[in-house]
Order: structure tokens, then sequence, then C-alpha cells
């Protein structure tokens, strides 16, 4: 009869394969170094330039058509690409596929995918008062992408997944019980990890940005009057900021840096233009809006707090200034959604949809609300366009499935049941398309 071995025989099984475990991750990591493109110093990294690109290209159209698109105006979006290809073209990394553009959301902020897609808000930029402050807001995006701070962050994700998987597997190796814990543990170390931007990320995306529009010929003004208006903001919670402080940690010593940098290093530079009255040539129309900005900003944060009465009521106060705004329509079909308004939601999302048709996320809300509604041929129209804008939900394909069920089509939301599957195989929608082939006969 074998022994069953003691505690600390397995405990030091245990220790000897996370070390070996600690030591095979150290050797895969010693391989994936690259050179900071910034800094000239090596750093960890898994993500090649060509999959910086590629993520950017799956990830940044989703995240454009949740911000309700690029602006429609046309001589704004030139206007903030021609301030962005400039500061761009004199940077570390000129050759990535950099874009530029103004979304629709009323929310402050501006972000940037790795590779070179950068937007700003309608939000932040009714907040700017010269092109100084634009080319600093840009220039600090563009310092991110510079320094590779979101591959850098994915690279150490995988170590952190690479590790803590091994450790989930040795703690199933001495009590199995632990397995599932470590693992789940371990996706959320990661998830946590890619969250956000570090303090040290926006700090050295900050010296990037001044950096670079000084080249440029901006006085660092700019880039000091950015930092008080976001300290301001922050310290007087201001409405729809939460996001740029969740992606973007701002604190009086990110102004303070600023300062002192500008001071020590572009003081040569303090006497260049801020060109405010170019910008506000160039933003005119924005800034006539800007109430209505604001009511939706409101807005945004009453829907957050499920007050969507209060909501309905600041996006109609917004229409009565924008009556054919794409954001403000369809944020209070939303808000009437919220509230079992269907035929009203309906309503506002039909607008939507007709002022701005290149734009998906109308369509996707519309498809939505007619399938809630029975109306299976209307809801199969909208899905699919929006699957044709922007391709791949899963999610979408299992609502074209429904509208073709309503349709008493079975052949056709058989096959878009079995295409939900092929990407999703758990969870109650899962459940719903593998019993309808079952019972329809299309499985065994």
């Amino acid at each position: 009869m074998t022994r069953a071995k003691s505690l600390p025989e397995a405990d030091h099984g245990r220790r000897r394969f996370l070390k070996v475990a600690a030591l095979s991750a150290g050797a895969a990591a010693a391989g994936c170094t690259a050179k900071n493109p910034v800094t000239g110093e090596s750093q960890l990294m898994f993500v090649s330039r060509q999959e910086e690109i590629a993520i950017d290209q799956q990830q940044a159209p989703q995240q454009f058509s949740a911000d309700y698109g690029p602006v429609q105006d046309d001589a704004l979006n030139v206007y903030v690409s021609s301030v962005g290809e400039k500061i761009a073209e004199l940077s570390h990394r000129p050759d990535m596929p950099y874009s530029f553009r103004v979304v629709n959301a009323a929310y402050v902020n501006a972000y940037a995918f790795p590779g070179g897609s950068i937007a700003c808000t309608r939000g932040i930029l009714v907040e700017l008062d010269n092109e100084a402050q634009l080319a600093a807001l840009l220039g600090h995006e563009i310092g991110h992408v510079n320094a590779r701070h979101t591959a850098s962050r994915m690279s150490k994700g995988m170590v952190t997944q690479l590790v803590l998987g091994l450790g989930a597997a040795a703690a199933g190796a001495a009590v199995p019980e632990l397995g599932q814990v470590a693992s789940t543990v371990s996706q959320l170390g990661t998830s946590a990890l890619l969250a956000h931007y570090s303090r040290d990320d926006e700090r050295q995306a900050d010296d990037i940005g001044m950096e670079y529009m000084t080249r440029a010929q901006y006085s660092p003004k700019g880039m000091i009057q950015l930092m008080e208006m976001l300290n301001g903001l922050h310290e007087g919670q201001a409405s729809g900021i939460e996001t740029l402080f969740a992606t973007h940690p701002m604190s009086s010593e990110r102004l303070q840096s600023a300062v002192a940098e500008a001071n020590r290093r572009y003081a040569q530079f303090m006497d260049h233009p801020l060109l405010r009255s170019r910008f506000m040539d160039h933003t005119v129309a924005l800034r006539k809006i800007k109430p209505a900005i604001l009511d939706m900003r409101r807005a945004m944060d009453s829907m957050g707090a499920e007050k969507f009465g209060e909501a309905e009521s600041q996006l109609r106060g917004a229409l009565k200034i924008v009556p054919d705004d794409y954001a403000a329509l369809l944020m209070l079909a939303k808000a009437c959604l919220a509230q079992k308004q269907l035929a009203d939601a309906a309503t506002y999302a039909a607008r939507a949809r007709e002022v701005y048709p290149e734009e998906p996320q109308a369509h996707l809300v519309l498809g939505y609300l007619d399938l809630n509604r029975n109306r299976y041929s209307s809801a199969y129209e909208a899905l699919t366009e929006y699957d044709r804008l922007m391709p791949g939900n899963p999610d979408v394909i299992f609502m074209r499935g429904l509208a073709r069920e309503g349709m008493n089509d079975k052949d056709a939301a058989a096959k878009l049941y079995y295409a939900y599957l092929r990407k999703v195989n758990s969870g109650e929608q899962a459940q719903y398309a593998y019993m309808r082939l079952k019972q329809w006969g299309y499985l065994n």
C-alpha cells in the first residue's frame, strides 16, 4: 500500500514546481525584449508593430461607434487632423498609420489605440481655449502610442497570465480545490492590469507630448493650461469626467510637473504662439452648441445613476438647441427604452438613423427595439445593416436568428444559430440556440 505524502512533502513539491515555472517564465520574457522608440532602453515586449495595428483596426471602430461616431462636421475633423498630423510627423514613430477625429460623445476624454487611431470627444474639445492646448492633448495621446504603453501593458499582462497560470496549475496539483480559485485570481489580475494607464505612463506621455508640441512650434503654456483645466474639472467633480480620470489618472502633481518641465527644458518656447484665434475660428460651430453638449453630459450622468426621467428631460433640452443631433437622439432613445417606452424609443432611434445612416449604433438600437415589438422583418433589416457596418458581433448574429425565427424562416434562423454557437458555446443564448437546433432536427 502506497503511503500518502505528508503535507511538508507536498509543499516541497509545489515550491519546486513554482521555482521551475518562474524560471521558465523568466526565460520566455528574456527572449522578448524590444528597444523603446522614445527612451532607447530595452523593454519587455511580446506585441509587434503589426499586432498593435491589427488590435487597433479591430477595436477602434467599435469604440468610435460607442462614442456615437465621428462628428459630421468635416471641416472640424480636418482641422483637428491637421494639428495631430503635424505633431505625429515630428514624433519618434512617424511611420505609424495615425488618424485623428472628433467623436460625438459629450463626456470629457481623449484616447489613443496602439496603432495610432486617436480621438477626442466633443465634451473635451469645448473645454479647450486655443490650438496649443489641442496640440498638448493630441501630443499626449501620440506619446502613449510612441512609448508603446498599451503594448507594454499587454506584454506585462501576458507574463502575469503565464506566471499565475502556472501557479494555478501548481496549486491544483498540490490541493485540487485551489486550482479554480487561482485561475480566477489570474483572470482578475490581468483585467485590472490592463484597465487604465499608470501614473508613470501618464507622466511620461505628458513629457513626450510637451516635447512634440514644442517641436511643432507651440508654446508649452498650452500643456500647462490643459493640465490646469483638467485639474480644475477633477477638483470640482464636474460631470462626465469619470472615464477620463479612470483611464488617465489626474493629480495636482502632474500639473506641477508640467510647469517645472516647461520652465526647465522649454523656457525658450514660452513665447511661441497659442493660436487662440485660429482655434476659435475652426471651432465656432461646436462652441455655439456647448449648452446642448453640457445637457448631454448631464444626461449621461443621470442615466448612469438610473435617473432616466431626468436624463430624458435633459436630452429634450439638448434637442431644442440641436434638433438633428445624432448622439442626443440616440441617447434619448436609450432613456425611453430604459423606461419601457418602446414606441418613443423607436421613434428617436429611427430619427438618429435617418440623420447619420453610416454610423452603426442606431441600426443596432432600432433592430433591438423592433425585435422586442415583434417587428421581425424590420428588425432583421436593421440588424443586418449593423452587421454590414460593424461585422462580427455574436449577439447580433443571435438576434438576427431570432428575427428570422419570428419570420418563420427556420432554415435561415438555424444557420444563424449555428454561426452563433461557433462563436459562443455557453450562456442562455447558446442554450436557446442549441435547443432550437435540436427541436428542428438540425442536430442529432
